[in-house]
């Protein structure tokens, strides 16, 4: 569980130092949406797994994937669910 604290912080911030250094306005509030964006792009994936036939389990794994890769990290477990 602190292993995962750590790396969500880790993420949080190199995603903020990434938006920061691209001298975007409030990086630490664009990281934060990017991390959430994610959680609920995998939320909304799993709700529709009926309807759509994707199915993604939620584990630790996968939650890790949609938080440190946002919506493409989503995409990305998307796609590996098809093969």
């Amino acid at each position: 569980m602190l292993i995962a604290f750590i790396v969500t912080v880790a993420t949080f911030l190199v995603f903020s130092f990434i938006h920061f250094a691209a001298k975007k306005k409030k990086p630490f509030k664009r990281a934060l949406l990017s991390m959430v964006l994610g959680l609920l792009t995998l939320g909304v994936v799993d709700l529709l797994s009926g309807l759509t036939g994707v199915y993604i389990p939620v584990t630790w794994l996968t939650m890790g994937t949609s938080l440190v890769g946002g919506i493409p990290g989503v995409a990305l477990l998307v796609l590996l669910s098809a093969f």
